[in-house]
């Protein structure tokens, strides 16, 4: 077979793209293509910036060439993850209404991560935005009691013949959570697997709408729910949180490094210091820096990462919390304010990269 432009697109349109199930040509993920002296080289693009991912669709790519023209034939494949805004309504068939994914995370546990979350999805559409909120936090989901939906129950409804899970709605605010669906007094016990088929079901399998910010409340740590979630939301951002201590900072900036790796490579719009001082009520205006002083500050100058703002220790976040109504919802509060400034810092924030 003649070793020709024409000839090489016309083999590589019958390698399948796995989540799409349509040829890798006709989707115009085959691009560049370079032909001459027994060599092949092109730039394919891929959805999923999982590793073991793209080696197989280059796998794929490389035997049915190949097959057709000898293995002598010289392959040389530059592969790219697919970028957000390059790709096709059909290529985005998770969250296709969304304007904006958002993943709150952080290194470790205890740091507020939750709290953080829950505050600037209720601010986000305290300032008119419309918002989703996902409780990813498949061992520890706390979004039913942070908006006092404890007791309501997730309905369901046909839409073009297909059975999709309504999110609860409070605040503004439409969330899903594994906490939904599971006995308050019962510990959440899961292998990886089965926790990321619950997660992937909560993007998949619910009828969200147009939204321009969907939050999403992560587990703590660096492990198979995060990969399984960049394998298949496509995120536009990533919202660390931490406390000054020196051991909490080696965890952010350990979350941070992993939204930067290759085959993550999600933005990081920020950190975010919980827990930052102590304000007692009787001295408003005073500030104790228990944990010590900027730590997440800091960590933020020197990664080169956006520092959002920080959140004081005061009894009503704890109350607001339990109460099921963010604090970030009070008027002419400390903890109110401090929430709104963050939210608009990240705002901005992400107004600048897309910009």
């Amino acid at each position: 077979m003649e070793l020709t432009k024409e000839k090489v697109l016309e083999i590589l349109g019958n390698v399948m793209e796995p989540e799409l199930k349509k040829d890798i040509v006709s989707e115009n993920l085959v691009r560049n293509v370079e032909v001459g002296d027994g060599k092949v080289a092109f730039d394919l693009h891929v959805l999923s910036p999982a590793m073991h991912s793209r080696k197989r669709m280059e796998d794929a790519c490389r035997f049915a060439l190949e097959r057709n023209f000898g293995k002598e034939l010289q392959v040389d494949i530059s592969t790219k993850v697919l970028s957000k805004e390059d790709r096709t309504p059909d290529q985005r068939k998770i969250l296709p209404g969304v304007k904006n994914i958002i993943a709150v995370a952080s290194g470790k546990g205890g740091v507020g991560k939750s709290t953080v979350a829950a505050n600037l999805a209720a601010g986000l559409a305290r300032e008119g935005f419309s918002v989703g909120l996902i409780d990813a936090d498949i061992y520890g989901p706390s979004m039913p009691i942070m908006f006092d939906v404890e007791d309501e129950k997730p309905k369901t409804k046909e839409i073009d013949g297909k059975n999709y899970i309504l999110p609860v709605e409070n605040y503004g605010v439409k969330m899903l959570s594994i906490g939904f669906f599971a006995d308050t007094s019962q510990a959440i016990v899961w292998r990886g697997p089965m926790a990321s088929k619950a997660l992937n079901q909560m993007f998949s399998d619910a009828w969200w709408g147009p939204l321009d910010y969907m939050i999403v409340d992560l587990p703590p740590g660096t492990g198979d729910i995060h990969l399984s979630l960049v394998q298949v939301v496509p995120l536009t951002g990533a919202v660390i949180v931490s406390t000054p201590q020196n051991i909490a900072l080696a965890d952010a900036k350990k979350a941070v490094g992993m939204f930067n790796l290759d085959v993550i490579n999600v933005p990081v719009l920020g950190i975010v210091e919980n827990m930052a001082y102590f304000t007692p009520g009787e001295l408003p205006d005073r500030k104790y820096y228990i944990f010590g002083r900027e730590g997440a500050q800091s960590l933020a100058e020197s990664l080169q990462v956006p520092f959002l703002g920080e959140v004081p220790i005061v009894q009503s976040i704890r109350e607001s919390g339990d109460a099921g109504r963010p604090a970030v919802l009070q008027e002419e509060t400390p903890s109110g304010e401090a929430f709104r400034q963050i939210i608009r810092n990240f705002v901005s924030e992400l107004s600048k990269r897309k910009s």
